[in-house]
């Protein structure tokens, strides 16, 4: 996304939200929501989330400029990004006033947005990340590897013209295995 962003500029808007995952995958029951709590417990990703509402706080260009290096750090470089001191760590890359954003991610309004944007994302019907939803309200869930430079673009357009403009594709899924063999080839 962040190469598509770079080449679109202002053509796109992505507006990230937040999607607590182990709430969606937690066995506690309907009542039990991760983003309330007690400071004691043992989130699998609340704190990135947090941290995402932080780099918000400084601006559009800090938070995609979070966003890419906190993805980058977990699904790339596979760093373990489930801690307070890892999400500022990741700020300082992102060159974010890290007094602001420790402030915004110490503070209780954080956790309660998480749970506002969850809700929100419920009602799109996402059940896992990433999903896109479009302008119509209508959205899409993307399980891809990152596309060669060169078919950044192309990639991007390919899905859009699916999963934005032709409403009756429902679900493309390559059977495992074989995917996701040779796919990086």
């Amino acid at each position: 996304m962040a190469r598509v962003k770079e080449e679109l500029g202002d053509e796109l808007e992505i507006n990230w939200r937040n999607f607590a995952l182990e709430q969606v995958n937690s066995k506690e029951g309907d009542d039990w929501k991760a983003w309330e709590q007690g400071s004691d417990y043992m989130s699998r990703g609340l704190w990135p989330l947090r941290g995402g509402i932080s780099a918000r706080a400084q601006g559009t260009d800090a938070h995609n400029d979070y966003m890419e290096k906190i993805l980058h750090a977990k699904h790339v470089e596979r760093e373990d990004v489930r801690t307070r001191e890892s999400v500022i760590e990741i700020a300082k890359t992102a060159s974010l006033d890290i007094e602001k954003f420790t402030s915004v991610l110490d503070d209780p309004d954080s956790l309660a947005q998480i749970g506002i944007d969850h809700e929100e994302a419920l009602t799109h019907g996402v059940f896992g990340t990433p999903t896109f939803v479009f302008a119509d309200g209508s959205s899409a869930f993307l399980k891809m590897f990152t596309p060669p430079e060169n078919e950044t673009m192309s990639a991007f357009n390919d899905f859009m013209g699916i999963a934005s403009r032709r409403k009756y594709f429902g679900e493309l899924k390559r059977p495992q295995p074989p995917w996701p063999r040779n796919a990086r080839d």
